[in-house]
């Protein structure tokens, strides 16, 4: 049975899980940052059925994560190499491991994420690169952004039960509440 795909919903979220959201895809950059680049690297990590880890690969070069590159002609073998959309997911794939750290680890962490230097453990916050502020609510939520459709704004309207400041008075206010964050 083929999946729903998420190619063409306006929904970020949704369109980054048409790219990684199947778990393999993910465990599989997971590899890629920690160095692997070959297939029999990838497949003795993830433990995963040859045929499998194929179309992961080939589902994440496609979608442009990882780049195939021939290493090899006698015997044609291949490398996946993490292009920048693909290095752009590492906040991402730290998130999940400070969540998971946090949420499903009651013996502690089986890895952790930690100062390159000193060796002291991080504790990971997505932070407002203007005001330097913790994305978290009430101070920060979603809104539809230009490029959103007339339902998808009403759909989201609907689950957040507020809207954007929309009158540029609004705007300045907001702009305010940041004081000297943009200096």
């Amino acid at each position: 049975m083929r999946r729903k795909s998420f190619e063409t919903l306006a929904c970020p979220i949704a369109r980054s899980l048409e790219r990684v959201g199947e778990w393999w895809s993910i465990l599989v950059l997971r590899d890629a940052f920690l160095g692997a680049t070959r297939f029999e690297q990838f497949q003795k990590s993830l433990e995963i059925a040859p045929n499998m880890l194929a179309r992961r690969l080939n589902a994440l070069v496609e979608a442009g994560m990882l780049e195939k590159r021939r290493y090899s002609e006698r015997p044609p073998r291949d490398e996946y190499l993490l292009t920048e959309r693909g290095r752009d997911f590492r906040p991402v794939l730290w998130a999940l491991l400070a969540w998971g750290n946090r949420q499903f680890a009651p013996g502690g962490p089986s890895v952790q994420i930690v100062d390159a230097e000193t060796g002291v453990p991080a504790d990971p916050v997505l932070m407002d690169a203007i005001s330097l502020r913790p994305l978290e609510p009430p101070f920060f939520r979603t809104v539809p952004g230009p490029g959103a459709s007339e339902g998808f704004r009403k759909r989201h309207g609907a689950f957040a039960g507020n809207s954007a400041p929309t009158s540029a008075k609004a705007a300045r206010s907001a702009q305010r509440r940041l004081g000297d964050a943009n200096v």
